[in-house]
Formats: structure tokens, sequence, C-alpha cells
């Protein structure tokens, strides 16, 4: 009987553990197949570089403008159901954006995007951070592999679209279809109640700690965003590669990115956390720089290649080391880092578009190096990652 108790509670964890990581699945796929879309919308919508950065400002916007009420609500009704309210708005949301004919209503469909998109995170990271109270040990860094697997599945899917000229309004109803199906199977399976209690602000200031782990973010993030929606444009513009193989960077950007992170958790074990995130912004710094240096296919794809591998563990860390901290509940805790991270995403893609309005997509790549060095710098101060 006792066996079959410890088998059983076993069995309870892996049900849960793979239930939460399906909904990092989907909200990665929902991702990666807008993100694989951005060279053809540019072109539907006949956006310049400046025009088309400006239009994904909309996007990290949204974000920044629930983080907030996101933490809030996630510590005030429960993380299961605030999952799913945000997870099936997401994909409704991703269809819509396919839809939209206009430019003014491309920016507002990816405001929402933006904004249920961050519900979803902070929702799914809490959730993951009662799974891993429950195993008590560290395996953020798979659910977050997870999401970059499905990162890579999308980006694979999309390529074999685009080189079948299938618009992206199919492309994203065929994909919502997918998710909805996983988001019913996965739903049982979170963890039941409020991963966090006790009353909690509106919006909680953080501490010294918090914010240098926001500033990691922030640096990581930036080149995150840069890679998600600027590396077909740079493989279409500057490498001058074929239609069939613009998204052949992000691909193996996603590919290492997932590889990374499922290996992330034993790598940080064995090298200390604070070493994996230095020796993660030494990658970023290297690989962008590669692809500044040496604009050709084999050389970039390589590039992105060691910017993915870098980039797998830094937001995982990040969002772990913060899920314990002393003063805030979880939830809050990722909505005050996430405020800090996210401004990565709004201010690192538009800048580029601007950047290279100016001047070319290499100077705009040479500064997202930059940042990615700086995440090497900023993790000898981190205290609460050792």
């Amino acid at each position: 009987m006792r066996i079959w108790n410890i088998r059983r509670a076993i069995s309870v964890k892996g049900y849960v553990r793979l239930g939460v990581g399906t909904f990092f699945f989907t909200q990665g796929l929902c991702f990666a197949s807008w993100a694989s879309r951005i060279p053809d919308i540019k072109n539907l919508m006949g956006l310049s570089d400046a025009g088309l950065g400006s239009v994904l400002f909309a996007l990290p916007a949204g974000s920044i403008a629930s983080l907030p009420v996101s933490g809030w609500m996630v510590t005030k009704f429960g993380s299961k159901k605030m999952l799913l309210i945000g997870a099936l708005c997401y994909v409704l949301t991703l269809v819509a954006v396919g839809f939209m004919q206009a430019t003014w209503q491309l920016v507002a469909a990816l405001f929402c995007f933006g904004l249920v998109g961050n519900l979803v995170n902070i929702a799914v990271n809490t959730q993951a951070i009662g799974v891993e109270n429950i195993y008590k040990k560290s395996i953020m860094a798979s659910f977050h592999g997870a999401w970059s697997l499905a990162g890579f599945s999308g980006a694979a899917v999309g390529t074999l679209l685009v080189s079948k000229d299938v618009a992206p309004s199919f492309h994203f109803v065929g994909i919502a279809v997918f998710c909805f199906a996983l988001i019913a199977v996965a739903y049982p399976y979170t963890l039941r109640g409020k991963i966090s209690s006790g009353d909690q602000p509106f919006f909680a200031r953080p501490d010294s700690a918090l914010l240098t782990l926001g500033l990691i973010g922030f640096c990581g993030m930036a080149c995150e965003g840069a890679m998600f929606d600027w590396s077909g444009v740079y493989f279409q513009k500057v490498v001058n590669a074929p239609k069939t193989l613009t998204t052949v960077g992000y691909v193996a950007f996603m590919s290492t990115m997932a590889g990374g992170r499922f290996a992330g958790d034993w790598l940080a074990n064995k090298i200390g956390r604070k070493k994996m995130l230095q020796m993660s912004g030494v990658l970023i710094a290297t690989g962008l720089m590669v692809s500044v240096i040496f604009p050709y296919i084999v050389p970039v794809t390589a590039g992105f290649l060691l910017v993915g591998f870098g980039v797998s563990s830094v937001v995982p860390l990040v969002y772990s080391a913060a899920g314990k901290s002393p003063t805030l509940s979880p939830s809050m805790a990722l909505a005050a880092v996430s405020t800090i991270s996210f401004f990565g995403f709004l201010i690192g893609p538009p800048l580029i578009g601007f950047i290279a309005e100016e001047a070319s997509l290499r100077y705009s790549f040479a500064v997202i190096a930059a940042l990615g060095f700086c995440t090497a710098m900023l993790a000898s101060r981190a205290k609460l990652i050792q």
C-alpha cells in the first residue's frame, strides 16, 4: 500500500508538471506563429523598417500596461483560473492579428496580444513556481524549454507555410484549433488554489535584489525581442537570403534556445547560477557580433545559434529567483521583475527599427550585442542568484 501511494504521488506530480508545461507550450506556439510571419505581414502592410518598429512597439506596450493588474489578479483570483482565461484570449487574439487589414487595426490587435499574453505569463510562471515547490528542486528552465520547443515548432511550421504561400490568417486559425485542444486536455492537471496568499498591494515596488533581477531580465528580453521580431528581416535585408530561407535564422535561434533550456537546470546546478548567467551574456554578445561582422548565411546562422543558447537560461533563472523573494508573493514578485524586464521587449525591437532607418540593421544588432554583454556584468550583483 505504501509503495502504491508513493507511485501515485509521483504520477500526480508528473501529470501536474505536464499540464503546466503544456500551457507553456501553447503560449510559445502562439507567439512563434506570429513572429514567423512578421516579414510577410510587413510586406502585406507595406511598412518601412521604422514603420514596423513602431507597430511592434504595440505588443510590449500591451504587456507593460497589464503587468501591475496581472500580478494582482493572479494573487487575488488564483493562477489556475487566470491561466485559463488568459490562454483562451491569447489564442483568439492571435487569430485577430491575422485578419487585420489596416495598420491601426494591427497595432490595436498587437496591443491586446501583449495585454493578455502577460496575464498568461504571470499565471503560468506562478504555477511553475508552485510545481518547483512540490519537486523541491529547480525545474523552471524545463518549463521555459517547453515554450522554446513550441517556438521552434511554430517557426518550422511558419517556414513551411511561407514556402507554400499560405496566408497568415489561415495559418493562425489552424494554430488556434490545435491550441484549444491542448488547453482542454491540460487544464484539469494544473495546480488548484492560490499559489500565494495574503493581501498584496495593487503594485509593489521592488527592493534592490528584485531590481537587479529586473535589469538582468531587461537585457535578456531586449535580446530575445530582437531575435523574435527582427531575425527574419535581418536574413531578408542584410543576408539577402532567398524567400524560402528567411526564417532559417529564427529556427536556428529557437532550436538552441529550446535545447539550452532543457539542459539549463542541470548546467546551472553544475557550475552555479551566477556563472551560468555570466556565460550566457558572453554567448549573446559573441553570437550577435559574429552576425554583424560576417553577414552571410552560414556565419549568421552560427551566430544566431550562439545567441539562442546564451538567451536560453536568462529569463528562467531570473523568474525562479524572483519567486523566492522573502518580501513579496511569487505572483507579485514576478510582476515587479517582469515590469522592468519587459521594458527590454518594449525598447529593443523599436530601437532596432529606428537605428536601422538611420544607419543599418547591422548597427542595430551591435547595440543589442552590448545589452547582451550587460547580462554578464549585472549577474555578479544579483543577491538572489547564487
